[in-house]
């Protein structure tokens, strides 16, 4: 092992996930601080500290103790549902996840919850407990994070361009 160790679980045996999902939400936590430097409205700025805040402390959850609360996600869910009123006209369709750079960093933070999602999924398949809340924080975040690119695009002025899949229908 290292001296210069980055991370003290990082030699973890390879079917063990937990490290996998720190590291995960370590990356997308380190994408919502990216994304919060290009914003400029200060309520927004707090909201995603807080959901930072939020998944940092999701981090050592599967390790140690899930360490969210049933009301942080509900506050989550009416900041959620809040975004989706704001965007209703744009929720009904598959979009390309284009826009402006706000958006743009929302939809690879979104795509990257599922990742954690799955990972969370995989790891209880190996017979580990996972705490529901969890597998809701992390849907939710996938969720929110969505939304939050059609208001960014929204407010830039950018229309979404729909998707239609050849195979989906």
């Amino acid at each position: 092992m290292s001296k210069y160790l980055a991370y003290p679980f990082l030699y973890d045996k390879s079917l063990d996930l937990r490290c996998y999902f720190e590291i995960l939400t370590d990356e997308i936590s380190s994408m919502i601080g990216l994304l919060r430097s290009f914003i400029t409205d200060y309520d927004m700025k707090d909201e995603l500290s807080k959901i930072n805040e939020l998944m940092y402390h999701i981090n050592p959850s599967i390790r140690t103790k899930t360490a969210v609360t049933q009301e942080e996600l509900i506050w989550l869910e009416k900041r959620f549902l809040e975004i989706q009123d704001e965007v209703k006209d744009r929720f009904n369709k598959f979009v390309l996840p284009q826009g402006c750079t706000q958006a743009g960093y929302c939809h690879v933070i979104r795509s990257k919850c599922k990742s954690l999602v799955r990972l969370l999924s995989r790891y209880q398949e190996q017979g580990n407990e996972v705490d529901d809340l969890l597998f809701d924080f992390t849907n939710l975040f996938s969720g929110y994070f969505f939304v939050l690119a059609l208001k960014f695009n929204k407010n830039n002025g950018l229309e979404e361009t729909e998707f239609i899949s050849r195979n989906y229908k």
